[in-house]
């Protein structure tokens, strides 16, 4: 069984277990409880009827959050094209072809985000085994694998990121920092769902969505109405 800290099984008294919250109310419980000395990450961890063992029921895709993620990202670019790679200087954090591709296989791991481009491909998937299991790996439905790198780098610094729903049928997904306002976490919350639902998969039968719990980086999870996110319903 589990072990929980006396802090965390402090403010879990806090929270009527079984109870249905509001969004807002939820965030605004989460707000009251947090007692860390840092700023906690709020995230959403949404259950869907999906057995992604069947190609038809995978989930994966991206959202721009309206509100941003209140996380500073260090992009690294990788790109054949040297002229792309001056127009980019000041956008991106680190940037480079060959020379990046080689300093990461030696380790170099001082970013967030990896976008390359589709003809450099070949050679960073050579990289899996470095980039995979830190969750680097680009790709395209991640947005990560583009011709277009400006609107690339300018998407994911105004908030965009990827989710995909895990062996267990769960989508978990960072959505702001608990200093937003509750409007603005509301905000980016109704975002993510709708972009959920928007990309319901094909083979998906029933209900779609089970629950939606809400939990800071240090606190207990909420059950919320997510009936009430849809359409931005406070």
């Amino acid at each position: 069984m589990r072990k929980h800290s006396r802090r965390f099984q402090e403010i879990l008294q806090k929270v009527e277990r079984g109870k249905i919250y509001k969004p807002i109310d939820a965030i605004n419980v989460l707000k009251d409880l947090s007692n860390v000395k840092f700023i906690e990450t709020v995230e959403a961890h949404i259950a869907l009827g999906l057995d992604p063992k069947y190609a038809d029921q995978q989930l994966r895709s991206t959202v721009v959050l309206p509100k941003g993620t209140g996380k500073k990202l260090r992009i690294a670019v990788i790109t054949k094209d040297e002229k792309t790679r001056r127009y980019l200087n000041g956008e991106a954090d680190v940037i480079g072809f060959e020379n990046l591709i080689q300093e990461i296989k030696d380790g170099r791991l001082d970013f967030d985000k990896l976008i390359v481009t589709p003809d450099v491909m070949s050679s960073v998937a050579k990289l899996g085994k470095v980039l995979g299991p830190r969750g680097l790996m680009p790709s395209p439905k991640a947005g990560t694998v583009t011709t277009n790198l400006y609107d690339a780098v300018k998407q994911f610094r105004l908030g965009k990121l990827e989710y995909r729903v895990d062996r267990s049928g769960i989508v978990h997904v960072p959505f702001g920092k608990l200093n937003f306002s509750s409007l603005d976490l509301i905000s980016n919350l109704s975002a993510l769902y709708n972009s959920i639902d928007k990309n319901r998969p094909s083979g998906s039968k029933g209900k779609y969505c089970k629950s939606v719990y809400l939990s800071t980086t240090m606190g207990p999870s909420v059950l919320i109405d997510h009936l009430m996110i849809k359409d931005s319903v406070i």
